[in-house]
């Protein structure tokens, strides 16, 4: 079957952070089998993911019924699920034609696969998706730091645009996560911009319309709010302009790591192990602290503490890693060495 692979479909709902994930898998099969034409079933809010991914032929929105039913009536040389622990997507992959089905074995769901894999919380999540392709004989996705993403020439001019005039080192922000657990604050993210304004450095923030109030607060000592202004595209655009971003644990993080930038995140209930960036320009501060992690399969419980996991992380500390992030990305920068 293998050297007849006509057409894969991967199927990924779910958040940025995973979609993002995958792309280097959906690279490594196109590397192997390159006449194959790759299909994805995404969901609305992580489909323009794989815009940034040219070797994806198609998309379909799970949550759009017409393009859903297309993709169902459709077949597939092998169909990958990589869900990582809901049914349904299991059981999607079940009903679509295709005699090879691979995905995770993390309950029942393997029973709808013809090759179920093992999955583990210990694993980088990049790694976790690069198994799934092991009953295809591909095992090994070379990443390392380089950028896996592809930015689109009109969000780039249209970022052009958005940041004419402001110079380099550009340091992006971004305040919020998909839960409140995840978000370190406002005030804080204010004060470290003070202080990168203060040290010469350029500051944007970037987040969804939900983030614009944020955003003035953030920028009132100087800055660009950037916030509900840009699409994922868009947003890309800027990181790949920029020396350096700051988050917490999201989809804005990742997107970061994908294009190759030098990236500071804040841990708190996800889980570090499987998420944070690996690589010597990333820094992740984690306080580890004995209830945390506390996210499994994407769910986080009510927090007790009031989230002390990411809110005791001082403002001082992430300044401290700023500027040695910061010093080693202008240093290789001047002498041409890759950071």
């Amino acid at each position: 079957m293998h050297d007849t692979l006509q057409n894969v479909l991967f199927i990924r709902p779910g958040g940025i952070g995973d979609a993002v994930h995958l792309i280097p898998s959906i690279q490594a099969l196109k590397r192997a089998y390159p006449a194959a034409t790759v299909d994805i079933l995404a969901e609305q809010r992580n489909a323009a993911v794989f815009a940034l991914c040219p070797q994806v032929n198609h998309v379909f929105h799970y949550d759009r019924p017409a393009e859903f039913f297309s993709v169902m009536r459709r077949r597939y040389d092998a169909i990958i699920d990589t869900e990582q622990w809901h049914r349904l997507s299991a059981i999607v992959a079940r009903l679509i034609r295709s005699n090879f089905k691979v995905g995770f074995a993390t309950n029942e769901r393997q029973r709808m696969f013809t090759h179920p894999v093992a999955y583990s919380h210990d694993d980088y999540e990049l790694e976790s998706f690069a198994h799934l392709l092991g009953p295809l004989d591909i095992s090994r996705i070379p990443v390392g730091n380089k950028s896996f993403l592809s930015v689109p020439t009109v969000a780039a001019d249209r970022v052009q645009e958005l940041l004419a005039g402001m110079g380099e080192p550009i340091v992006t922000l971004f305040p919020s996560a998909s839960i409140p657990e995840r978000r370190w604050g406002t005030e804080r993210f204010r004060e470290l911009a003070g202080r990168l304004l203060r040290a010469g450095m350029n500051v944007v923030v970037v987040g969804g319309g939900e983030d614009r109030g944020a955003g003035e607060e953030i920028v009132k000592q100087g800055g660009l709010n950037l916030a509900g202004r840009t699409t994922l595209a868009e947003t890309a655009a800027i990181l790949q302009r920029s020396t350096l971003l700051v988050s917490g644990d999201s989809g804005v993080l990742h997107l970061g790591v994908g294009l190759g930038i030098s990236t500071l995140s804040l841990f708190g209930p996800g889980i570090s192990a499987k998420w944070a960036p690996k690589g010597e320009h990333h820094r992740v501060i984690n306080l580890s602290l004995d209830c945390s992690p506390c996210t499994r399969f994407g769910t986080t419980p009510p927090c007790l503490l009031e989230a002390r996991c990411i809110k005791d992380i001082s403002v001082d500390e992430v300044w401290s890693s700023v500027n040695h992030l910061l010093e080693r990305g202008l240093s290789a920068r001047s002498t041409g060495r890759p950071s």
